[in-house]
């Protein structure tokens, strides 16, 4: 199932606040970029965040989660 564009609207002004915000439509889905990095990404109408130290600091409960099959662990469950 591919994401929605309300779905990347909805997430887009829950980011609002930050500067420099891009994304790049990927196969149906939505890469999250902070500052020209790739941070996350939208899949399935699931906001998921980069599996790195920096973020599982910052959202040590956040579930684990794929966001395709064969891909890496990504955090999500907030949004």
């Amino acid at each position: 199932m591919a994401s929605t564009k309300e779905y990347l609207d909805f997430i887009l002004e829950q980011l609002s606040g930050l500067d420099e915000i891009a994304y790049k439509a990927m196969m149906g889905e939505y890469i999250i970029y902070y500052r020209g990095k790739i941070v996350g990404g939208i899949y399935d109408d699931r906001f998921l965040i980069k599996n790195v130290k920096a973020a599982i600091d910052k959202m040590p409960d956040a579930d684990l989660e794929l966001p395709y099959e064969g891909a890496k662990e990504m955090l999500g469950g907030y949004v």
